[in-house]
């Protein structure tokens, strides 16, 4: 139980509610008494039931689809519910808010890619700051840059050391048969800080895409015949690109085994069946979405609840934050 200065108070919307009971279960505290919903004709609404001035507030909410009472929710309903609540709670004098967001939507439209793109990024992190977020705290963003979006502090924690702890387990037998594979040249310097960190050797994936949410597989750059391979990257959508990596690692670069790993399973429209039906023997998501498998045998989920529970008590005891990152 953390017991020093103001008290902490963890808040949670409806995206992702079983993350924020495991990091209180975490920390050792009850999850704060609030109520977030939507009125008759869709307007969000958020009821904070207990004090909160003077308090050091987290609120975990992920900007990602999520189901409540039978129904499907997007993703503006997600960041909508975390600016009241963070509105909410600036009127109600608390101390510090800081905005836990496992997964930030939106991050893939960071910069302009041609004439008249906006930069919805950018446009979320001045929503967040404007509602009254006095800090950010979220994990693997698509682009790193985006923290320089907000003109709050903002910590991004890394959700490789789990993964790392994962496969160092898994391949322990067979490590000198493994290598790590980038799934395109844009996320060569994320792996290849995973395969160091895993001491095994890296290739990359050399694809051309044609449009959004879609990937044509040109060529293989390193030898991954007979290996073990693991895919990283930091999401999965709608599964084209992974699905698509995997099939030419096995039939073009004669790979033995392909598992991948991504931070964030989005797992829209087709990337359920696509998966089930893929050349992928595993993919293990870290659980800053929900559980959104639907039953298929192929996917695993990993808690990041107590690498959120170390960073939220390191930000309440001033102390800190950088030994998460080794």
């Amino acid at each position: 139980m953390i017991a020093h200065g103001k008290d902490i108070k963890v808040f949670t919307g409806n995206s992702n509610p079983r993350l924020a009971a495991d990091i209180c279960r975490e920390l050792g505290i009850p999850l704060g008494n609030s109520e977030v919903g939507a009125f008759s004709d869709g307007e969000n609404f958020a009821s904070i039931y207990e004090t909160v001035r003077g308090s050091d507030v987290f609120v975990v909410q992920s900007t990602c689809s999520f189901e409540k009472d039978g129904r499907e929710n997007t993703v503006n309903d997600a960041l909508m519910e975390m600016l009241i609540m963070i509105d909410a709670l600036k009127r109600a004098s608390a101390g510090r808010i800081t905005a836990v967001m496992p997964y930030f939507g939106y991050a893939r439209q960071d910069r302009k890619t041609k004439p008249r793109d906006p930069i919805s990024a950018k446009l979320v992190s001045n929503l967040i700051t404007r509602a009254g977020a006095d800090r950010v705290l979220t994990m693997d963003l698509h682009a790193n840059q985006i923290q320089g979006f907000f003109d709050i502090p903002v910590d991004n924690l890394l959700g490789s050391p789990i993964f790392v702890d994962h496969f160092m387990r898994k391949y322990a037998d067979c490590h000198e048969d493994t290598m790590v594979v980038s799934p395109d040249v844009g996320s060569v310097a994320r792996a290849r800080a995973f395969a160091q960190k895993l001491n095994m050797p890296m290739a990359i994936v050399d694809k051309r895409r044609q449009k959004a949410n879609s990937s044509e597989v040109m060529n293989i750059i390193g030898d991954v015949q007979d290996k073990h391979v693991i895919l990283l990257d930091d999401m999965v959508d709608t599964g084209g690109s992974l699905c698509h990596a995997a099939r030419a690692l096995v039939e073009l670069g004669g790979a033995r085994s392909v598992t991948a790993c991504a931070s964030h399973g989005v797992l829209s429209g087709p990337a359920l069946q696509r998966i089930a039906d893929s050349a992928l023997d595993e993919v293990v998501f870290l659980d800053t979405i929900p559980d959104k498998a639907g039953g298929c045998p192929k996917i695993k989920y990993i808690s990041v609840a107590h690498m959120f529970a170390e960073a939220i008590s390191h930000i309440y005891m001033e102390t800190s934050v950088s030994p998460l990152f080794l």
